[in-house]
C-alpha cells in the first residue's frame, strides 16, 4: 500500500482541475495579496479590511535570488539524523502580478549551476518527504524550458 499524499499545510496550494497552484489570499478593501495566506484581517498599512477571499497565484515567476542549502536543517523538517541528507536549492521568485516575492525549493535535480537571476521558473507538484506512513506534499520552482525558435 502506499503513503497516503498529506499536503505538508492545508490550504497553501492545490492542484484541483489539474493545475498545480499556490494559493492566497487577497483583501477585498485595498487589493493587498497574501502568501501564506491571511484569513483574518488585512496586514496592509491604512487598511482595516477583514474580508480576504481566496486566490490562485501566478504559475510562473522570475528568480529573484537562490543558494544552496547544505546543511540538514532543524525540526520540524522531516530529516531524521538517521536518514540520508542531500543538499537542496532554496529560490526566492517574484510574482509579477502579485507584487510578491515567494521562497520556494527547486524541483529535485535543480541545482543553482542552473539558475539565474531573472530567469523564468514555474511552480510544480513536490514531496518535502516521508513521515509516519505519509508522504509530505509541498511546491518547488523548475525552471521553464526554453522555446526552440
Amino acid at each position: 500500500m502506499s503513503p497516503t499524499r498529506v499536503p505538508v499545510v492545508d490550504g497553501w496550494f492545490s492542484s484541483e482541475g489539474g493545475e498545480f497552484r499556490l494559493l492566497g489570499t487577497c483583501c477585498r478593501g485595498c487589493g493587498a495579496v497574501y502568501f501564506p495566506r491571511e484569513d483574518v484581517f488585512c496586514r496592509a498599512p491604512g487598511c482595516a479590511g477583514t474580508e480576504l477571499t481566496e486566490m490562485p497565484l501566478s504559475r510562473r515567476g522570475r528568480v529573484w535570488s537562490y543558494t544552496d542549502g547544505r546543511y540538514r536543517p532543524p525540526a520540524p523538517f522531516p530529516s531524521g539524523p538517521e536518514g540520508e541528507w542531500r543538499p537542496y536549492t532554496l529560490i526566492a521568485v517574484e510574482l509579477a502580478a502579485e507584487r510578491m516575492v515567494v521562497l520556494g525549493q527547486g524541483a529535485p535535480g535543480v541545482t543553482v549551476a542552473d539558475l539565474a537571476v531573472g530567469m523564468e521558473v514555474e511552480v510544480v507538484p513536490g514531496v518535502l518527504g516521508e513521515e509516519g506512513g505519509r508522504t509530505l506534499t509541498t511546491w518547488h520552482w523548475r525552471p521553464v524550458a526554453e522555446e526552440a525558435s
